[in-house]
C-alpha cells in the first residue's frame, strides 16, 4: 500500500515511488530476510543439468510456523467478515471510489483476491512477464480476478477467504494487507468493524518494526505512539494517539486517519503520510 492508497498489486511494495527505487527498496527488504526461490521450489520438478538456486535459509523453526498458523486464523478472520459486509451492496456502491486513488471498492477487493491466490513462484514469473514495470503487474493480476459483475467479484473473493496462498511476504504482512485494504473498501461505505483490539494490537507491533510493503517504520521514527483503546505503545519523541485502527491507518499511509488522531506529533504523522 503506498501512503497516496494505492493498493499493492504483485510486487506488494510502495507503488508511489518511481519504480526504480521501489524495486531497489522492495528486493533489498526480500532477499536481506533470506527468501529464495529454491525456498519455494519442488525438487520432483527439476530438470537434470539444470542449476537450482541455492537456498538462502534454513527451513523454517517450528515455532515460527506455529506463529505463522496463529496469524492465518486472524486473516481468515477477517475475510469472513469483509464478505459478510458486502454481501448486499448496490451496483452504485461497488462502484464508490475506495481510499486507494483512483481503484474502486470492487477493484480493491478483486486486488486481495490476487493476493490470496499468488504463490512465490507466479509472482516472479508476472514480475518478469510485466519486465518489472510494477503497476503494469497490479492492473494485470486485479484484471484476473475481476470478474464479469459485482457478484463475481465478490465470488471469487469468497473462495480464497481460507487460502494460505502469499507472495514471498511474512505472514503478518498478509494481515495487514486484509485489515487496511478492508478499510480502504469500508470508510467510503460507511461499514464499521469492530475489530479485535488483539488482532489489531498483533498487526500495530510488527508494522512498527517493519518497512517491507508498507514503509510504516519509517514514517513513524522520531515519534510516539500510544493507543487510547489498546497497549500498543512505540517509539520516542513528539506523541501521536488515538485508537489502534487509526495508528495502523496512518503508518499504512492512510492520511484521513491522523483527523483521529491527537498530540505534538500528528502534524508530522500526517506530512509524512503525503509525502512519499
Amino acid at each position: 500500500m503506498s501512503p497516496t492508497g494505492r493498493p499493492h498489486g504483485p510486487a506488494w511494495f510502495d507503488i508511489s515511488t518511481p519504480d526504480a527505487a521501489r524495486a531497489r527498496h522492495f528486493y533489498q527488504e526480500l532477499f536481506s530476510s533470506g527468501w529464495s526461490v529454491a525456498d519455494h521450489t519442488d525438487q520432483r520438478f527439476e530438470r537434470p543439468g539444470h542449476r537450482r538456486f541455492v537456498r538462502m535459509t534454513t527451513p523454517e523453526p517450528t515455532a515460527n510456523l506455529h506463529h505463522a498458523s496463529g496469524i492465518w486464523s486472524l486473516v481468515h478472520a477477517e475475510r469472513a467478515a469483509l464478505a459478510a459486509d458486502l454481501a448486499d451492496l448496490t451496483d452504485q456502491q461497488w462502484a464508490t471510489l475506495s481510499l486507494c486513488t483512483g481503484f474502486t471498492v470492487r477493484q480493491v477487493l478483486a486486488h486481495l483476491t490476487a493476493g490470496a491466490s499468488l504463490n512465490p513462484v507466479r509472482w516472479l514469473a508476472g514480475v518478469i512477464r510485466c519486465r518489472f514495470d510494477f503497476d503494469k503487474q497490479v492492473a494485470m493480476r486485479l484484471a484476473e480476478q475481476l470478474g464479469a459483475t459485482p457478484t463475481e467479484t465478490l465470488a471469487r473473493f469468497r473462495c480464497v477467504v481460507t487460502s494460505t496462498i502469499k507472495p514471498p511476504l511474512p505472514t503478518a504482512a498478509m494481515l495487514g494487507e486484509t485489515i487496511v485494504h478492508a478499510e480502504d473498501i469500508r470508510r467510503p461505505l460507511g461499514i464499521h468493524r469492530d475489530y479485535p483490539i488483539t488482532t489489531l494490537t498483533r498487526l500495530a507491533n510488527y508494522y512498527q518494526g517493519s518497512d517491507l510493503v508498507v514503509l510504516a517504520k519509517g514514517r513513524i521514527v522520531g515519534l510516539r505512539l500510544q493507543a487510547s483503546d489498546g497497549p500498543f505503545a512505540t517509539g520516542s519523541g513528539p506523541l501521536v494517539s488515538g485508537s489502534t485502527l487509526a495508528l495502523i491507518m496512518a503508518m499504512a499511509g492512510r492520511v484521513t486517519y491522523c483527523d483521529e488522531l491527537d498530540g505534538d506529533g500528528v502534524a508530522t504523522l500526517r506530512a509524512r503520510c503525503t509525502t512519499p
